[in-house]
Order: structure tokens, then C-alpha cells, then sequence
């Protein structure tokens, strides 16, 4: 037990201290990176690299926290406790787990690695994806920016509430009713590998919640890496004389803000911050920029596909997408 004990405090040092290293190297990047372009080349690359290190930045901490948590779940927890907390029913899970993601403090970063584990130790993949889309979009913490960004309008925190999960929970029955285990073949090959249960004592379990956090911190580090690099790109390329053609319009506004908020990366904790600046756009609009972001950008994308599969990331990305702009006008129509 003291072995084991020390082992974990020895690696939950190195994640800390690693990932403070990231955070001061991104941080430190974002100040001289600019400077370093606007010698070397334009302006144009100076706020590519702006745009980069700040949603690289942003992602990295609930990254880290996100691969903390995966590992835990991998190594210590068995998959009795899920089977009893959980209905056995899929239909009736789904509902269950995307209301259980109000209870992490994290962004989209931290989702995919904890519903991939939560997937790895028995869950249906229904519920873990509803969790995967509830976690990052309805946490006490992301609905508390949203109030303080909306002061004084309670309608837009109970907006975004609403439709975010009715889109997790509209999105777990589409896959109990339409998904193939075969569009998640790391998940399938991994769960038949019959990898053993880990204790909270033995040496095992520690072992492999070291071996869990190193893997899925690198892993799912580099696929942020690429969606941050996406989205830098698309700020850089699109002018902004093209997005205000589309002001004018309601309904095409709310597909400009749903299709922006795929690109521009925002964390789910910032992103409300961002919405209330868009000042020229309606509240359904926004309500929609809000809902989409958290379940629906390049860099979720970009880990989903690292983590489950191109092919999925590919079909789940884009019908997510679909239900979150429906959701968003059916509950702004109705609540805004």
C-alpha cells in the first residue's frame, strides 16, 4: 500500500508539473511567437499564432484534468459500479448519463478520454457518448460563466441548459437505435482484450494508472495540437466582410454562429464570454453558438477521431451538429 501510494503521488507530480510546462511554454509562445512572425514573415501569421497557443493553451489544463480522470476510471474503478448505477436499459441510461455531466468541471477536452474509459469499462457506448456531450456543456461551472456573461437574462442559462441536453440525450437514443459497434473499433478490440480490473490497493492498479495517464495525455495532446492548428487557419482565411453578410438574416445567422462555433475552438467555460460579445446576432443565434461549441468543434473533432475513429468522429460530428442547431432553435423559439 505505501509503495503504491507513492508511485501515484510520483506520477500525479510529474502530470502536474508537466502539464504546468505546457501551459508556461504555450503561454510564453503566445508572446513571442508574434513578435518572432511579424520579423520573419506577415502579420497574417503573427495572429495565426495568437489564435493557436490560445486555444492550445486553453485546452491543455482540462486536457490534463480529462486524462487524470480517464486513468482513475481505467485503473480503480470495476465494472460492477457502472452496471449498478446505470439502468441496464440503454434507452434508459442515455437520459441517466447525459444528466451526470453536470457533475464534471471540465471542457470538451476533458470528455473524450473519460467516456472512451467509461466505454473500456462496460458502459454502453449510448450513455458514454451522452455523457461525452453533456459533461462539457451543462457543469455547474460552464451554466455560472453563461449567467455571469448574460447578466440579468436567467432565460438564456435555462436555454442552454435545455437544449444541450436534449441534443446528448436525443443523440445516445440515435445511437441506441442506428449505431454499429463496429464504428468504434479501438473500443470493441479493447474491451475483448480483457484488460483486468484494477484495484485501489495493488501495485497493478497503480501501475496502470500511470501507464493510462501517460498514453492518454500524449495521445489526445496531439490531436489538440491539429485542431488548434484548424482553427488558427480558418480565422486567418475567412474575411470578416463575408460573416456580416449573414447578420441580417435570423435563421441564416443561426447556422453562421452554429458553423463558427465548430472553428473557432472556445472552451465551453470562455465560450459564453464570446456569445454575449456577438451583439449583432440574436439570442437563438447565440443560443446556438453555445450549444454547438462544446459538442461540435475542429479540435473535439480531431481527439474524437484520435480516440474512437475517423470514421466515426466523421458520422457522430456531423449528425451532432444537425440535432444541436435543431435543438437551439426549437428551445430559443420557445424560452428566448
Amino acid at each position: 500500500m505505501a509503495d503504491g501510494a507513492r508511485l501515484v503521488a510520483r506520477v500525479l507530480v510529474y502530470a502536474v508539473v508537466g502539464g504546468v510546462a505546457l501551459v508556461v511554454i504555450a503561454t510564453v509562445g503566445s508572446v513571442l511567437g508574434p513578435m518572432v512572425a511579424l520579423d520573419i514573415a506577415t502579420p497574417a501569421m503573427a495572429a495565426w499564432w495568437t489564435v493557436f497557443t490560445a486555444v492550445a493553451v486553453q485546452g491543455i489544463p482540462f486536457l490534463l484534468l480529462g486524462t487524470v480522470v480517464s486513468a482513475a476510471i481505467g485503473a480503480f474503478v470495476p465494472e460492477r459500479v457502472f452496471r449498478r448505477v446505470l439502468p441496464k436499459n440503454p434507452a434508459l441510461a442515455v437520459p441517466v448519463a447525459g444528466a451526470a455531466g453536470a457533475v464534471l468541471p471540465g471542457c470538451e477536452c476533458a470528455s473524450v478520454p473519460v467516456a472512451d474509459s467509461l466505454m473500456r469499462r462496460g458502459v454502453a457506448p449510448a450513455a458514454a457518448l451522452a455523457f461525452l456531450l453533456s459533461a462539457p456543456a451543462i457543469n455547474p461551472v460552464v451554466l455560472v460563466a453563461t449567467s455571469i456573461a448574460f447578466p440579468g437574462n436567467p432565460a438564456m442559462v435555462g436555454a442552454r441548459l435545455v437544449a444541450s441536453l436534449a441534443t446528448a440525450v436525443v443523440m445516445g437514443w440515435l445511437w441506441v437505435r442506428f449505431g454499429k459497434e463496429e464504428w468504434l473499433p479501438g473500443v470493441a478490440a479493447r474491451r475483448k482484450g480483457g484488460a483486468e480490473e484494477g484495484t485501489t490497493g495493488g501495485p497493478g492498479g497503480w501501475r496502470g494508472f500511470r501507464d493510462g495517464l501517460q498514453h492518454d495525455f500524449l495521445h489526445a495532446g496531439g490531436f489538440l495540437v491539429l485542431g488548434a492548428a484548424a482553427a488558427a487557419t480558418f480565422n486567418i482565411l475567412v474575411p470578416r466582410s463575408l460573416l456580416d453578410v449573414f447578420t441580417g438574416s435570423p435563421w441564416l445567422s443561426v447556422l453562421l454562429l452554429a458553423v463558427l462555433a465548430v472553428v473557432l475552438c472556445v472552451c465551453s467555460e470562455a465560450d459564453a464570454f464570446v456569445a454575449a460579445s456577438l451583439t449583432g446576432f440574436s439570442p437563438t443565434a447565440r443560443l446556438a453558438f453555445m450549444v454547438v461549441g462544446p459538442m461540435v468543434d475542429l479540435k473535439l473533432i480531431a481527439l474524437q477521431a484520435g480516440t474512437f475513429g475517423r470514421a466515426f468522429a466523421v458520422r457522430f460530428s456531423a449528425v451532432t451538429w444537425v440535432v444541436a442547431v435543431v435543438s437551439s432553435g426549437v428551445v430559443g423559439w420557445w424560452l428566448l
